[in-house]
Order: C-alpha cells, then sequence, then structure tokens
C-alpha cells in the first residue's frame, strides 16, 4: 500500500504503456510486429482486469479497497462535477477485548463528514482460551448474549448484554465512500 499526500491508494498496475509502441515501426518481421501488438494489448488486458478487483488487504490505515460504487445520484451532466464510480475505503480497527454487559467504544481516527457513507460494518471476536469465535454484529436466541455492532463520526462501538470480556481479540472493519 502507497499513501500519496495522505490520500489512500490501493495496489492499481500502470494501464498506460510501458513500452514506446512507435518502436514497433523498427521491427521488420510482421509476425514478430502482430505478436507485440497483441502482447502489449494482453498485458493492458491483465492490468484493466487487475484493477477491478478486490484487494484483499487489512491494515489499521485507510486503504482503497479497489471496489467500485455507483456513481453519486447527486450529480449529473449539468452539475459542476461530473458522474463517476466512486472508489471504496477500508479500515480496520483493532478493538481489543469486548466489554462486560455493556458499551465499550474505540476511536477508529477516520476524519467523517456529511461527504462520508459507510457501506458495511463487520468483524469478529476471538476468545483465544476457550477457542471460541463469534462474528460481530452478534445474534442469539438468548436476548442478553446478543452483541450490537455500529459506528458514528469518532468511534467504533460494541454494546454486550453478557459479559464477553473473555473474548479477548476482536477486530472490526469499516468500509466506506467519500462522495
Amino acid at each position: 500500500m502507497a499513501t500519496t499526500n495522505s490520500t489512500p491508494v490501493g495496489a492499481f498496475i500502470p494501464t498506460t504503456n510501458v513500452w514506446d509502441v512507435a518502436q514497433l515501426a523498427y521491427v521488420q518481421d510482421p509476425a514478430l510486429r502482430e505478436l507485440l501488438v497483441r502482447l502489449y494489448q494482453n498485458i493492458n488486458n491483465i492490468a484493466n482486469v487487475l484493477n477491478v478487483k478486490d484487494t484483499g488487504y487489512y491494515d489499521t490505515n485507510q486503504f482503497v479497497t479497489s471496489q467500485l460504487f455507483f456513481p453519486n445520484p447527486a450529480l449529473s451532466s449539468s452539475t459542476q462535477q461530473n458522474p463517476q464510480y466512486r472508489q471504496s475505503l477500508r479500515l480496520l480497527v483493532n478493538f481489543g477485548q469486548l466489554p462486560n454487559a455493556g458499551l465499550k467504544s474505540v476511536a477508529h481516527g477516520i476524519a467523517f463528514n456529511t461527504a462520508y457513507t459507510i457501506t458495511r460494518i463487520y468483524g469478529a471476536a476471538s476468545d483465544t482460551t476457550g477457542l471460541n469465535y463469534i462474528p460481530l454484529p452478534y445474534a442469539s436466541p438468548v436476548l442478553a448474549n446478543n452483541i450490537e455492532l455500529n459506528a458514528d463520526g469518532t468511534n467504533v462501538n460494541v454494546t454486550t448484554g453478557s459479559n464477553r470480556t473473555n473474548f479477548n481479540i476482536c477486530y472490526i472493519i469499516l468500509e466506506y465512500l467519500i462522495q
């Protein structure tokens, strides 16, 4: 992952020509020239396909996932900004231990404002002693065992209805768009 000017970027392959196409004029053999053209096209096709994949990289810094969301519906050809597909960003929050029948909040460090939209909040908690693992949020037929997961402009929040401190490792992932 690289970051430029505080803007997170994902793992993208350049789609511009790496070779000077004008050099093909110097290739005398037409079969070799055709082969080189096809190689250039295939490399560009590979780069295009790789650049639209969902990157499986989970970091505690903001990271562009390569997920593309539909253009912002508030934009059109008559607005100052043109509609375009929006990149999704991902952030992993190392939440630590789950709380004992209550609320625990951990700062996520994202400077949310009205231009942000969360698309997914999910996670998992691990009890490394009892070797038990649960998804977050957690739904149980026993009401007190349910675990609520949400986020606000500052924190990731987990509310438990019972003592869940045996789940000592918890990772929460936020995925979001910037309009």
